[in-house]
C-alpha cells in the first residue's frame, strides 16, 4: 500500500524468496494500482487451546479495492501466513 516493494518482499516466506527474486516481484505488481485493503476474516489451523498450543498456518481473507476505469472496484482476495518459530511468513503460491 504504501510502494515500498522491498518492505513487503521482506514479508515473503523464505522458500518464496529463494524461488521468487525481489526482481521478480517488483516486476509482478503496480504500485500504487491497491487503493485500500480490508481484513475480513483469518482462519488458523494448528491451534489447540487445550494444550495452549498457537496456530502454525492462517488463510487470510481480505478485500481489496483499487481504481478501474475511474470507478472503485472492491474484489475478494486470499493469502496463507506460516509460522516459523517466533516468525510468521507470506506463503507465495
Amino acid at each position: 500500500m504504501q510502494g515500498d516493494a522491498k518492505a513487503a518482499y521482506e514479508y515473503f516466506s523464505p522458500g518464496s524468496r529463494a524461488t521468487f527474486t525481489l526482481s521478480d516481484f517488483v516486476g509482478s505488481i503496480r504500485i500504487g494500482f491497491w487503493k485500500a485493503v480490508q481484513v475480513d476474516k483469518v482462519m488458523c489451523e494448528g491451534a489447540d487451546k487445550s494444550a495452549d498450543k498457537a496456530a502454525d498456518r492462517c488463510e487470510v481473507h481480505t478485500t481489496i479495492e483499487y481504481d478501474y476505469n475511474g470507478m472503485r472496484i472492491k474484489t475478494p482476495h486470499r493469502e496463507e501466513w506460516i509460522r516459523d518459530g517466533q516468525d510468521w511468513w507470506f506463503l507465495r503460491r
